[in-house]
């Protein structure tokens, strides 16, 4: 984890997202990257009017002045922070920004009470954790100590989601966390528990994992399986994988529910099938 990308609209939720990623930097001493997409107002992103300019160059001087600010906080203090303006579709800015920069690692916030409706549904968080082909660790909350012991991995441990466990299991290393491994199990979908430990074990076998254990969890759907799960077993990070343009429509089998969106405080990390 050299490279940390940390998009950022200057809110207060974006700064919760910095904050974690300056632990993350500081434990790992890694490179963070700062970024921010000038949203022009309509009448300067479409003009061809050279007498625009003035005005375009007026939101970058207020977008560096913000930079500067930032940059004064304590707890980025002795590291190593970089600087980027992008000028296009904010999820497009950051693909291009974390090829550029060769990032590992893309931290971002999510607004309010109804943060995960933002995420999931069409917001631009979505649309990252949707494209990005890194993982990306999505932080609601003001974490002043980031330390993840507990790590609730969910999956339907299907041969495509090996590659994102993969990612994980080098995630929970970096952090010294234990991974909870997690198949929920559903009225529709139901398996003995026989059957579900086989699934699990022949997934694991082979992939080298270590500080691990693997969990049946029965509930109505896979969503509140995993919350309730995370919620009881006390995790502080829970991790999913996302399946390109489908988003996580692929894993949910539908559009994730209200008490996902409604009851997911911890932070959850995605990564890409």
């Amino acid at each position: 984890m050299k490279r940390i990308l940390v998009p950022t609209d200057f809110s207060d939720q974006a700064e919760n997202a910095l904050k974690v990623a300056a632990q993350l930097a500081r434990k790992h001493d890694s490179e963070l990257y700062l970024f921010h997409t000038v949203e022009l107002p309509n009448h300067l992103a479409n003009s061809s009017n050279t007498g625009a300019m003035p005005e375009s160059v007026y939101f970058i001087k207020l977008t560096e002045k913000r930079f500067a600010d930032i940059l004064t906080r304590p707890y980025l203090q002795d590291l190593e922070v970089f600087e980027a303006i992008g000028h296009e579709e904010i999820y497009e800015d950051i693909i291009k920004a974390v090829e550029v920069n060769n990032i590992d690692l893309v931290v971002m916030g999510s607004h309010g009470a109804s943060g995960f409706k933002e995420m999931f549904i069409g917001s631009n968080t979505e649309k990252v954790v949707r494209t990005s082909k890194i993982p990306v660790l999505v932080i609601k909350n003001d974490h002043a100590d980031f330390n993840v012991n507990d790590f609730v991995f969910a999956t339907d441990f299907s041969e495509e989601c090996k590659k994102p466990f993969k990612e994980a299991l080098e995630v929970a290393k970096l952090l010294d966390a234990k991974m909870h491994l997690l198949y929920v199990n559903t009225p529709s979908g139901f398996k003995t528990s026989e059957q579900a430990h086989a699934i699990m074990e022949n997934f694991i076998a082979g992939m080298n994992a270590e500080n691990y254990s693997l969990h049946i969890y029965n509930d109505v759907s896979v969503e509140k399986g995993i919350l309730n799960f995370a919620k009881n077993s006390k995790a502080q990070l829970v991790g999913m994988s996302t399946h390109g343009r489908k988003g996580l429509a692929h894993f949910f089998n539908g559009s994730i529910s209200e008490d996902l969106v409604n009851h997911a405080n911890m932070p959850v990390i995605t990564f890409k099938i």
